[in-house]
């Protein structure tokens, strides 16, 4: 009876710290919303909505963000170095920043699947044809770099080029971490990720971002800027985990494809202290893997390079929009 009694008062108590945590989370996530608004447009692509922000004009350029970032990831500092020649296009991936998830069924706090780099560039291509960009020039970051690379397998004749900056693109060794095991399962993701959205610090989240950039400063101002608090509302948690969790079994399928299907102009930047996505392990395969590939290797720098070396990004994207009889 009295083990009964323990028990029960400990899952009444468990269930009502779940409220509490839920409540916090949301407040907190309407804080984010509030303080981080969308910066472009919202689209609706046939019945998702994806968020966008457009500027300049000239040939298109498409900036895809990496894990658990958003569009100010690019509208920091770099997209302003390409308006004055090109129509610059950032977008939200799905389930990130202001972009819907590809699938309602993503959309449950009790499920370890997330969309495939394919899901995302077939939506975000959707959507860059939406606002009249047949064919961009495509550059991804990190996760993006995936996102990219698929977008070029399955729409070759909508890419002019694409640019990898430090993106995984082959199978890696091992596991990511408890971490992504836990959040991005069904149980742990539906548990935890309103945890750390009730209890992240700012000087958590600015040692995380400290941690992405090392061994470079993180820039004057990014931290104000990138709207981090966004990255930690619960559904933007599980969408990153969960993408990133199940992201190796894609790659295998994908990197089998690149020798014979990537025909297109490919620039590949990678640091060669990149500690998240090391080089040797995805960018000088890819490399090797693509004939007309061009890979430039950053000596110092780590997995930031569109900040560390931004004028090195900006010159592959003209090298392939000149190779594109773009410019």
């Amino acid at each position: 009876m009295a083990f009964k009694l323990i028990a029960s008062l400990s899952l009444a108590a468990l269930a009502g710290c779940a409220v509490y945590t839920d409540r916090q989370a949301d407040a907190r996530a309407s804080e984010a919303e509030a303080a981080f608004p969308p910066e472009g447009q919202l689209l609706d692509v046939d019945g998702r909505i994806v968020h966008a922000v457009v500027a300049g004009s000239g040939p298109d350029v498409v900036l895809i963000h990496g894990a658990g970032g958003n569009t100010r990831e690019f509208t920091f500092a770099f997209m302003e170095r390409l308006t004055d020649r090109y129509r610059v296009i950032v977008f939200d991936r799905p389930g990130l920043g202001y972009t819907d998830r590809t699938d309602p069924a993503y959309d449950s706090a009790f499920t370890s699947q997330a969309e495939s780099p394919a899901e995302q560039a077939a939506l975000l291509q959707a959507a860059a044809a939406q606002l009249g960009a047949e064919k961009p020039i495509v550059l991804g970051h990190s996760f993006g770099g995936s996102v990219a690379l698929a977008w070029a397998l399955n729409h070759p004749d909508n890419t002019a080029g694409i640019i990898n900056v430090a993106g995984p693109s082959h199978p890696w060794p091992g596991d990511l971490g408890s971490y992504y095991t836990v959040n991005g399962s069904a149980l742990g993701g539906a548990i935890v990720p309103p945890i750390i959205a009730t209890f992240a610090t700012e000087q958590r989240i600015e040692d995380a971002v400290k941690g992405i950039f090392t061994p470079q400063p993180v820039p004057d101002g990014y931290i104000d800027h990138i709207g981090a608090p966004l990255s930690v509302r619960p559904d933007s948690l599980r969408a990153n985990t969960r993408q990133v969790n199940t992201l190796r079994p894609h790659i295998v399928e994908m990197s089998a494809r690149y020798a014979s299907e990537l025909t297109m102009p490919l620039e590949i930047i990678h640091g060669d202290l990149d500690t998240t996505v090391p080089l040797e392990i995805h960018s000088i395969p890819l490399d090797r893997a693509v004939p007309q590939a061009n890979l430039t290797v950053l000596e110092g720098v780590g997995h930031m390079p569109h900040h560390a070396e931004p004028q090195v990004v900006e010159e592959a994207i003209d090298r392939i929009a000149a190779q594109a009889g773009l410019l």
